[in-house]
């Protein structure tokens, strides 16, 4: 169904939506399960190996590997605490501040908090809703200052010591700018490429821009583990620390606990890893449903002045996890009215998250002007994206 324009009323909208996911169920972003699953969960069963020792861990990294071209990848239990084991192995310190986009999932800012650190929001570009670098160069000129060496916020005291970019719904940030300020003001990076599985900028792949990258398999994810996260690098002695800091940082022994740092029992079981292998060879399949899926969603509000799918950005190749509407002033309607209509009818929609510097949680944070994570989220319902649609 196409609505003209002129017929632009939140039932039209919602009916558009209804057109192209008609049989979305419960779930905003399913998970698919067409390939080997049952038959590698059953080994790990058979084998008795279904905690963090087992082939299927190595495979799954090996697998990572490959298809990033991340000469490492440590598999760990989800996202949230790949970012903080990323964060600890790079350095960050508590009492440092960390810049994190405005708009991201709270599990960006926590693992700084995790950390000991403190998230410093800053707003996003209104092309990719990643972390923007003009934005990010204008603060910090503002309000950092070069200590010996060190970059200090000057209203806290405080060093600001990384920078967490965030490929929003799968859409590349502005990687190359955001490394040319990391550079100038000597930032490490952390990419948080949790929903970017199957994104590249250029040739290269999200999450291997930084020092470290990280990818979530939530059961929601491009390809799920059920939890499970991973981090890839380009550094052996970095990826050689951080799977010592996995394992609870236990010192190589036949038979003698003892364990040379404060380590974390953030290791991948090998039940969930058996999932990721069979879930990575279908990722082909996966990738080509949900850029058909976006399609699908362009072609059906190609007639639609006042509301735009979100596409990917020139020079990048988005995977298309969560599709997205955004709505522009045009209409005489707002995006909880969209959203309602939907859910009562059993559509599977969302908004967008709410900006970190306005969650109780981390309200205290500091934090540049935001107006653009702002507009975001008041302006943007994400659709249902579940690969099982295109079927």
């Amino acid at each position: 169904m196409r609505v003209s324009e002129g017929s632009s009323s939140v039932e039209a909208l919602v009916s558009t939506i209804h057109a192209v996911a008609g049989n979305a169920s419960s779930g905003l972003h399913e998970p698919v399960f067409a390939g080997n699953e049952k038959a590698y969960l059953n080994d790990c069963i058979d084998t008795g190996f279904v905690s963090s020792a087992g082939e299927y861990v190595t495979l799954f990294e090996q697998e990572l590997s490959k298809f990033t071209g991340a000469p490492h990848a440590i598999a760990v239990v989800n996202g949230s605490t790949a970012l903080h084991l990323a964060l600890v192995a790079i350095g960050v310190k508590p009492g440092d501040e960390v810049i994190v986009p405005a708009l991201s999932f709270v599990a960006t800012a926590n693992a700084v908090a995790h950390a000991g650190a403190t998230p410093h929001f800053v707003d996003v570009g209104e092309e990719t809703w990643g972390l923007d670098p003009v934005a990010l160069q204008n603060y910090l000129a503002t309000v950092g200052h070069n200590v010996g060496g060190r970059l200090m916020n000057s209203e806290t005291g405080r060093p600001i010591t990384a920078i967490v970019p965030m490929h929003t719904l799968g859409h590349p940030a502005n990687m190359q700018g955001i490394k040319g300020v990391a550079e100038e003001y000597g930032l490490l990076i952390v990419e948080d490429a949790a929903e970017s599985l199957g994104s590249m900028i250029g040739d290269t792949h999200t999450g291997l821009f930084g020092r470290v990258g990280i990818f979530s398999f939530n059961g929601n994810k491009t390809i799920t583990t059920g939890g499970g996260g991973a981090l890839v690098t380009s550094d052996p002695e970095l990826a050689s620390h951080i799977r010592h800091l996995s394992t609870t940082a236990r010192i190589p022994h036949r038979f003698e606990f003892d364990h040379d740092e404060i380590g974390y029992n953030y290791r991948m079981p090998n039940v969930n890893a058996a999932l990721g292998v069979a879930q990575m060879e279908q990722l082909p399949v996966f990738l080509a449903s949900q850029l058909e899926l976006f399609e699908r969603y362009q072609n059906a509000f190609a007639d639609w002045t006042e509301v735009e799918v979100k596409m990917g950005v020139k020079g990048t190749k988005s995977n298309y996890w969560l599709q997205a509407l955004y709505l522009s002033e045009g209409l005489d309607f707002d995006r909880d009215k969209v959203i309602t209509n939907a859910l009562s009818q059993g559509l599977p929609v969302r908004p967008m998250w709410k900006p970190l510097n306005l969650i109780g949680a981390h309200a205290t944070s500091p934090s540049a002007p935001t107006p653009v994570a702002h507009e975001v989220y008041e302006r943007v319902v994400c659709l249902p994206s579940s690969t099982s649609l295109v079927d």
